[in-house]
């Protein structure tokens, strides 16, 4: 039973913290809709795009048949180095690039006769997920089997739900505006501290290692980010 609670629990968030932004996504498809653009386009192709993310993380769930579970564990630090990087770097204007990215995509691919709606809908969900990934292999390979195939079933489960909010929340956009402004502010914590789960978890670090390794995260992102300013500020 507690593995039952653990695996719906950690889906769950697993899943809020890595389409949060998806949302935004969802409202722009749906305010296109057309007689050429459905509703059924736009799920359908939300179904594809997020079924080739879960197979191209399938790696981890068969990472963790072959390696110890400590090493697999490690692999939480990804989703804590995403965290930690959009924190220190604070990229408020994140979440609009990508907006006016999928903006673009939709005027691009889904005009375009070589490529039905659906698939169109489906290639800007992978796009837009790719991030995803590095969250879903650590999280697949630290679970068994049983656990897998209840977040799997969890996550097929709430992005029917994300499409139906997404499709009602189209009529309120204030609503949508505030839920992702707060959202983007709170997803780092968030897989921060899914990340520190799946190493605990996995008994992959002690918590004293797991902290030591969070500081050295920092450090790294923040020389990364004085490198990359020195590097722009000496080509101009």
């Amino acid at each position: 039973m507690n593995e039952l609670v653990t695996a719906i629990t950690t889906g769950s968030i697993a899943f809020i913290a890595t389409n949060i932004d998806d949302i935004v996504i969802l409202l722009l498809l749906f305010s296109q809709i057309n007689a050429n653009f459905r509703r059924r386009h736009i799920v359908a192709g939300q179904f594809l795009g997020f079924t080739v993310l879960l197979i191209l993380s399938l790696s981890g769930l068969f990472g963790g048949l072959v390696l110890s579970k400590n090493w697999i564990g490690l692999l939480g630090l990804l989703p804590i180095a995403i965290g930690i990087s959009s924190l220190v770097n604070k990229e408020e204007d994140a979440l609009e690039e990508v907006v006016a990215t999928t903006e673009e995509s939709e005027a691009s691919t889904i005009t375009s006769l070589l490529s039905p709606q659906t698939y169109s809908v489906a290639a800007i969900t992978v796009a837009n997920g790719s991030d995803n990934i590095s969250v879903y292999v650590p999280l697949f390979a630290s679970s068994n089997l049983e656990s897998f195939v209840i977040i799997i079933g969890l996550f097929f489960l709430l992005l029917g739900v994300w499409c139906y909010a997404a499709y009602k929340l189209i009529k309120y956009r204030v609503i949508a505006d505030v839920l992702t402004r707060y959202g983007n502010n709170i997803v780092p914590f968030v897989l921060i501290g899914l990340g520190a789960f799946i190493v605990l978890k996995s008994e992959a670090l002690s918590l004293i290692k797991l902290a030591a390794s969070c500081l050295c995260l920092i450090i790294l992102v923040k020389n990364n980010e004085s490198t990359d300013e020195i590097e722009e500020n000496s080509s101009r």
